[in-house]
């Protein structure tokens, strides 16, 4: 008797009224054939093929004393089936691997070629060692080929279409990272291998790779690098193994995040090369992965600060010269932008390529380094003392009156007015300066000259008058005074003497510090313009 069954969407209520029917079959020997039945029941895989068994046994003709019993020999038929595919497994198993070897090409002819799909999937980007120039990715890797011994038809082991079996007991290609610098080369793993009915060999496979790089830093931070990552078999050439893209580009899908580079692409491509060594050729798919650096770590953590500093340094012009810490400021900014340089040396390998921010820390170290000889040159200037020379015309001219409107520098005393302050002042207060008994001394030198030489000349009269003894008493009295008036004007002379003279040295102190006070205003306008400029420019690159 064949007794074929179908498939059937399982509900509760008609599986429970199956169930109640089929436990209600006879009594006696029928109920000892139930109670022995329903020991099959206790999994769900039985009780479904009871549920089958009650509903088509109206179909198929069986009587209700016949039921019980077919239903029994079904219940036992059915773990058979079930292992049938896993003694097919191992059947299959063996019938491939005997005979099988996995150190020879597998094809049925040696001038035939086999072809490798190759696949890289992009998971994680470790590290990137810019000193050494290292890149460590985790990739996931499947390659596919054809395996002539490996095919079965699917028929003789029970509609087996695929097996997993260990990778190690079949063929692989060779395939390597052509720019590996991993010291061990045992970053992969060993994983099963999918085989298909037709031949086909699936391995999927996940590695951590350590390739070389060859890092540009010349737009560090704001720097886009190029990483190749270069697969191909290394022993067997062209015409022997053949690969192929499975993409145009690698899988990006299943990256993770990385905080410092972001990737812009990973295109591949074919390559074939012909070495020196060999006539023969030999394919290879290089992987180019497209890195940009984040830039945000670096412009908060080593501009941003650099540039804090570097507007400290125009205000060391703004500080008075008589503070004393003028040259102090200029050193200490030095200093705290030679630290930055370190920081960023550190991390930078040694090439001639000046990364960008390597160029601005230099810029600004050498604007504050001219800034601070300008400090000192000015403050020599600033300290001009009474033995200097005046101030040169040329100075005054451009320095005193141009540049000091420009650079908004405004003193009331030396700018309305310059008070007498030369040999020719000094003769002018001399010349109308002072008085003998209240009347007024001639206008020049000259005219006091003819007052002394008259009075000597009256001196001289009033002692030949003593002589012949014919003076009056006010005669007598007269030389006397002058005299007396004549020393008394000789020290008021040299007093106002001195104190032109101090004036004049006064005079020629305050232009000298007021040109250094135009020449700090001036520089400190000029390297606030140039702080700036570099500031925007090292900015612009980021944009």
């Amino acid at each position: 008797m064949r007794v074929t069954t179908k498939c059937y969407r399982l509900n509760s209520s008609s599986f429970l009224q199956s169930t109640l029917d089929l436990l209600a079959f006879g009594g006696g020997r029928r109920r000892r054939r139930k109670h022995a039945a329903s020991s099959y029941i206790s999994d769900s895989f039985s009780l479904t093929a009871a549920f089958v068994l009650a509903t088509e046994r109206k179909k198929i003709g069986l009587t209700m004393k016949m039921a019980p019993g077919c239903f029994v020999v079904f219940l036992l038929f059915l773990p058979a089936c079930q292992s049938a595919h896993g003694r097919y497994a191992h059947k299959l198993l063996k019938d491939l691997l005997t005979n099988y070897t996995n150190a020879l090409r597998p094809v049925a002819d040696t001038e035939h070629v086999i072809n490798v799909t190759l696949q890289v999937t992009l998971s994680q980007i470790i590290d990137m060692d810019e000193r050494n120039q290292i890149l460590t990715t985790y990739l996931w890797v499947r390659q596919v080929w054809m395996d002539a011994f490996l095919a079965w038809k699917k028929d003789d082991y029970d509609g087996l279409d695929t097996i997993r079996i260990p990778s190690s007991y079949v063929w692989r290609p060779d395939i390597v990272l052509y720019n590996s610098a991993d010291d061990e080369f045992s970053s992969s793993m060993e994983t099963n291998v999918v085989l298909r009915h037709d031949g086909q060999v699936m391995w999927d496979q996940p590695a951590i790779t350590k390739s070389s790089c060859s890092v540009d830093v010349a737009f560090f931070p704001f720097d886009v690098q190029e990483c190749h990552l270069t697969f191909g078999s290394w022993t067997h050439n062209g015409n022997q193994m053949d690969l192929f893209n499975a993409l145009d580009s690698a899988d990006l899908a299943d990256f993770i995040h990385n905080v410092e580079w972001e990737v812009l692409g990973m295109p591949a491509k074919k390559n074939v090369i012909l070495y020196g060594c060999c006539s023969d050729p030999y394919p290879d798919i290089t992987f180019t992965l497209h890195l940009k650096r984040r830039s945000s770590f670096y412009i908060f953590n080593l501009l941003l600060p650099c540039m804090m500093i570097s507007f400290l340094a125009p205000l060391g012009f703004y500080l008075p010269a008589d503070s004393g810490e003028k040259v102090s400021l200029g050193v200490t900014v030095l200093l705290a932008l030679t630290v930055f340089q370190l920081l960023v040396a550190e991390s930078m390998p040694p090439s001639e390529s000046v990364p960008l921010i390597g160029k601005y820390y230099i810029a600004t170290m050498t604007m504050v380094t001219a800034s601070t000889a300008l400090t000192i040159f000015i403050m020599n200037i600033h300290h001009c003392g009474p033995e200097g020379r005046p101030v040169p015309a040329w100075a005054e001219r451009f320095i005193l009156q141009y540049l000091a409107r420009v650079c908004f520098v405004y003193e009331a005393a030396a700018a309305e007015e310059r008070p007498p302050g030369g040999p020719a002042s000094r003769e002018r207060t001399e010349s109308d300066g002072g008085k003998c008994n209240g009347e007024a001394r001639g206008g020049d030198a000259g005219a006091r000259k003819d007052e002394t030489s008259v009075a000597l000349d009256e001196g001289g009269d009033a002692a030949d008058g003593r002589r012949s003894g014919g003076g009056a008493a006010e005669n007598r009295k007269e030389p006397c005074s002058c005299h007396h008036h004549l020393g008394l004007r000789r020290n008021v002379e040299y007093i106002a003497n001195v104190y032109q003279d101090q004036r004049a040295a006064q005079m020629r102190v305050g232009e000298w510090k007021k040109l250094a006070k135009v020449m700090d205003r001036f520089f400190m306008w000029l390297f606030f313009l140039m702080v700036f400029i570099m500031s925007v420019l090292i900015l612009g690159k980021a944009v």
